[in-house]
């Protein structure tokens, strides 16, 4: 019997459904039906979600809008999570109701870093020193 190949990352149905709940809870938090100071007085993007093998946890990944109060607006969605469940329930068609689950959307952070180390004084020594010596020449062919 063949062997299945290792997973390497989520599965189409996964992703499928991670982004079904995405677009539900992103619209769910745009239209402010979930009634919360916090919710209603930030702007959320849901960038990701990524779904469990079994698709029953959503790990939301989200950012408000500037990156102010993060951690309020985290608590805040904890706080609502059974009413946000309800509510992408009643959007998603699934057999079972994800748990979801809220982190802060660190991609953001991980661009900036790798902009900072591009513009860092070693990378551009190394990239003027690359275009210092030009081309390199390419080795003649032999004839045999």
């Amino acid at each position: 019997m063949p062997q299945k190949p290792a997973q390497s990352g989520p599965t189409q149905r996964q992703q499928r459904v991670a982004e079904l709940v995405r677009h539900a809870i992103a619209e769910v938090l745009q239209r402010g039906d979930i009634q919360d100071p916090v919710l209603g007085s930030h702007v959320i993007t849901v960038p990701e979600v990524r779904m469990s093998p079994d698709l029953k946890i959503a790990t939301a990944y989200i950012m408000p809008l500037g990156g102010q109060d993060e951690t309020p607006v985290i608590q805040a969605l904890e706080r609502n999570k059974k009413a946000l469940r309800q509510e992408v329930a009643r959007r998603v068609n699934l057999k079972f109701a994800p748990d979801l689950r809220f982190r802060r959307d660190e991609t953001f952070d991980e661009a900036s870093r790798i902009d900072a180390l591009l513009r860092s004084d070693k990378v551009q020594r190394d990239l003027d020193s690359a275009r210092d010596s030009g081309p390199a020449e390419p080795e003649p062919e032999s004839g045999h």
